[in-house]
């Protein structure tokens, strides 16, 4: 479904060039919770901003559905980012002056003109209503992010990934944030979200606790790809990782 062929990154600060993808391939499978792990500076963020068409490659290419996205011009790129991927970061990104329906709503409000908007509010509308109450936020529709606790914040953020019914749910280090226990709740969530919407998910972590609720695990280092890759579908509830 989604596929990176030799992907290639180089960011330069001042005088300095740090390469941080180099010549990494990826298979993303229809359906798969896929987890990329590896140590901080590995290139596991980047490698996600390159599939979900946040940044370029400098050399190589991302496909879905063997259709090449990369290089696509600024308006497929954005179409991409509203319609066929949704991304989750390790900081929220709730607006604060926004109550959390509304932040679940905005990207129905970006896409949308102001007569579009009007004639589709209440189908919107719903759809926020029904994953507000799955991810267990029903009763905080009203409440501003300062007055949520970090779980529920990325909780909220989580709906609002999902809000236009995305293909590929991009998260970078979504429990990054958050203490172990509510860590694991997140991803459960997202296990759930899976399996009941058949959402691709692909999620960048460091922590190994949180990966045996997912279908598959690679490992970077160095900016490719290792050969230390597990899945989890059959086998022991617990991944053998050797850190780097």
């Amino acid at each position: 479904m989604l596929r990176a062929e030799n992907l290639s990154k180089t960011y330069h600060r001042h005088a300095v060039a740090v390469k941080v993808l180099t010549g990494l391939d990826l298979e993303v499978r229809t359906g798969e919770f896929l987890s990329i792990v590896g140590a901080s500076g590995s290139g596991k963020s980047t490698l996600l901003h390159l599939l979900g068409t946040l940044d370029a490659p400098d050399s190589g290419a991302v496909y879905l559905d063997d259709k090449r996205i990369d290089n696509l011009p600024a308006r497929g790129r954005d179409a991409l980012r509203n319609h066929t991927f949704g991304y989750i970061f390790q900081f929220y990104h709730l607006l604060p002056e926004l109550n959390t329906l509304d932040n679940v709503l905005m990207p129905a409000y970006i896409q949308h003109s102001a007569w579009g908007w009007w004639s589709a509010r209440k189908e919107w509308r719903k759809r926020a209503h029904e994953l507000l109450d799955r991810v267990g936020l029903s009763h905080r529709l009203k409440h501003r992010p300062r007055e949520l606790s970090g779980g529920e914040m990325q909780r909220a953020a989580v709906a609002r990934a999902l809000l236009t019914r995305p293909r590929v749910l991009l998260a970078d280090e979504p429990t990054g944030n958050l203490d172990a226990e509510t860590g694991g709740e997140i991803v459960k969530l997202l296990r759930g979200l899976n399996r009941d919407e058949g959402v691709t998910i692909v999620m960048v972590t460091h922590n190994l606790e949180i990966v045996t609720a997912t279908d598959r695990v690679v490992r970077m280092a160095a900016g490719r790809l290792t050969d230390d890759t597990h899945s989890f579908r059959h086998a022991p509830p617990r991944p053998h990782l050797v850190a780097v």
